[in-house]
């Protein structure tokens, strides 16, 4: 099989950064398959970010390679690094971008040098991308480094019980359609408080009128509040760290 890297950046596609990472890595690894998760990330918005690379890094096939850069501390002190985990690779910065990988059993880490050429405000082409690169190549993850002890590791806020039964939670990100994500499970359903409203656990969009908000089991598992055929962060001013709580059924 075709190596296989994606790439996860904040960088957008109105200049030419992604093509200058792109280049590189086609540079040194012509038969590679390249795969855009997404370039729109928010501009330095690292927690949203882990959350969009824990949803997709082990959906990839054993040997994939992830290039994520969303690097508000580039050309600091922060280390570099690239992670070995559950047979897959993921290169990126050292800022809770690739928690989702660290948590896992087994993870190996190291720490990648900088070059002196490279530059202070592109590590993305000059450190990431290459060392995907060696990855996607077959070189074995302990060539480019040194072991890196304690890297950064970000984790999504946990739900609590309240004495009435009730579990309280929060938004953790909002989607390109407006959709609060929670991180609320509701496998059992159950009635959503959010804002001074009660919102029923429904199955699709569909059970509801259109400009109507529902709550609903999303594709991660986790309830999300929408509005059918439009925005519940625009219609209900939802945000990251909005608290949201769920009652369930006796």
């Amino acid at each position: 099989m075709r190596p296989i890297i994606t790439l996860l950046t904040d960088f957008g596609t109105a200049d030419g950064y992604v093509a200058e990472v792109k280049g590189v890595l086609l540079s040194r690894v012509p038969d590679a398959t390249l795969v855009d998760v997404t370039h729109e990330i928010p501009a330095q918005d690292v927690e949203g970010a882990r959350l969009t690379l824990a949803r997709v890094w082990r959906r990839f096939p054993a040997g994939t390679v992830h290039l994520a850069v969303v690097d508000p501390g580039v050309g600091s002190q922060r280390r570099a690094i690239a992670v070995a985990s559950d047979g897959r690779f993921l290169v990126g910065p050292d800022n809770g971008l690739l928690s989702p990988s660290l948590l896992m059993i087994g993870a190996r880490v190291v720490e990648l040098p900088v070059p002196q050429v490279a530059s202070a405000t592109f590590h993305g082409r000059d450190v990431f991308a290459p060392a995907a690169a060696e990855l996607a190549a077959g070189t074995p993850l302990e060539a480019l480094g040194p072991t890196a002890a304690d890297p950064i590791v970000r984790r999504t806020p946990e739900p609590h019980r309240l004495g009435d039964g009730r579990v309280m939670g929060e938004v953790i990100t909002v989607d390109r359609f407006g959709n609060a994500i929670t991180n609320l499970v509701g496998r059992r359903g159950g009635v959503i408080e959010i804002d001074g409203r009660e919102l029923a656990v429904r199955r699709t969009y569909a059970d509801v009128e259109a400009g109507m908000p529902l709550a609903l089991v999303g594709s991660t598992g986790l309830i999300e509040v929408a509005v059918r055929e439009g925005s519940a962060a625009v219609a209900l001013g939802l945000r990251r760290g909005t608290t949201v709580g769920l009652r369930q059924p006796a």
